[in-house]
């Protein structure tokens, strides 16, 4: 554990510096040495505010992955680069963290996932809401088995208005789509990992574009432009497991409705059920009663002292620096981030086509 990984930064933009960086900077075992933006003015800024002395600037990620001193590289570039770069930064025997969601399409994903094996190196995926105090909790309390069996879901992803309007965030080409592989995912993320079922039987979705036509429109971020809304403003998919488990996903970034959430799920099994809406509630049958649990997370008892201080961001970073050093599985595995690839994926083409996606049968992660 004495060993100090040296980390590189692909991409310096929002969530390099709103996530990654911030949470890495924190942590003793890690130095970042490396910085990468097409921006270089980007990269320079990152370096000074988290680079060690010395640290490198880079226009060019490839320049960055011929450095042998760099062990691990979080790419933090608009979707559809990330396949690339990750490829490319795992047969130069980088770790890698790439950040949700783990690629525009399937195949690229799958590609990710056979370069990790190929290599030996790890992949994970930037979902940090599994890293969420309820999260955790919500997920302790499905491993042991107290909802019983899992067999009926919801993903909740909707906004009532707050479509980003910076970025490449409008832009399909660079995005592979709109809320439902931007928030969508985490949602479809979060209901997966609680349920331990990654094997989709069949997907039917629709997307629309309704709202994203209006000019002037309310919004958290001011209005958008039309012309640039390229992407869904909205998206459902109705999915089916292999064992039968059913699972609604719904995301938005402006729906007019007042019940609005953010990687949320609501899970019901044999032994009762749990949802994420007015905190964390979990709920089922006992002694022939009802009942309802409100389960309290911040249980820090004095002002000057929090036991839970540690952001879901900073919990995420250090859990994956701490598996490359332990050589242990990362919480978020990339096969389990390859499968919400193909479902979101699915949602898509069932709205282009109208028609369900069957899935072949895939083996078991």
């Amino acid at each position: 554990m004495n060993k100090k990984l040296k980390v590189g930064i692909i991409g310096c933009g929002g969530i390099a510096n709103g996530k990654h960086m911030p949470s890495l900077a924190k942590l003793d075992q890690v130095e970042i040495v490396a910085f990468c933006d097409i921006v270089l003015e980007r990269a320079h800024k990152a370096a000074q505010e988290f680079g060690v002395a010395g640290s490198k600037v880079y226009e060019d990620y490839k320049e960055l992955l011929q450095d042998p001193a760099i062990d691990v590289v979080h790419v933090c570039t608009p979707n559809d680069s990330h396949a690339d770069i990750t490829v490319s930064a795992l047969e130069a025997g980088k770790h890698v963290m790439c950040e949700k969601p783990m690629a525009k399409t399937s195949s690229e994903a799958r590609r990710m996932v056979e370069a990790a094996k190929r290599t030996g190196k790890k992949l994970t995926i930037g979902y940090q809401n599994r890293f969420r105090q309820d999260s955790q909790y919500l997920h302790k309390v499905c491993e042991e088995g107290g909802l019983g069996d899992i067999y009926f879901a919801k993903a909740h992803a909707i906004r009532r208005r707050a479509v980003p309007t910076w970025g490449v965030f409008l832009d399909e080409e660079k995005q592979g789509g709109g809320p439902l592989i931007d928030i969508g995912t985490h949602a479809l993320d979060l209901t997966l990992w609680m349920m331990n079922n990654y094997r989709p039987k069949a997907v039917m979705g629709t997307t629309y574009h309704k709202l994203g036509q209006k000019k002037n429109a309310a919004n958290a971020w001011g209005p958008w432009d039309p012309e640039k809304f390229t992407v869904e403003d909205s998206a459902f998919g109705f999915i089916t497991m292999e064992n039968g488990a059913t699972i609604m996903l719904e995301s938005s970034w402006a729906l007019n409705s007042l019940e609005v959430g953010e990687a949320k799920c609501t899970l019901a099994g044999t032994e009762g059920g749990a949802d994420m809406n007015d905190g964390l509630r979990i709920h089922g049958e006992k002694h022939g009663k009802l009942f309802t649990t409100n389960v309290e997370l911040n249980t820090g008892g004095v002002a000057f002292y929090d036991e839970n201080s540690e952001s879901e961001a900073d919990l995420e970073a250090r859990l994956w620096i701490e598996s490359i050093l332990n050589d242990t599985e990362p919480v978020v595995k990339p096969e389990e981030a390859l499968v919400v690839t193909e479902i979101l994926e699915a949602i898509y083409e069932s709205s282009k086509t109208g028609k369900a996606v069957y899935f072949d049968k895939i083996p078991a992660l």
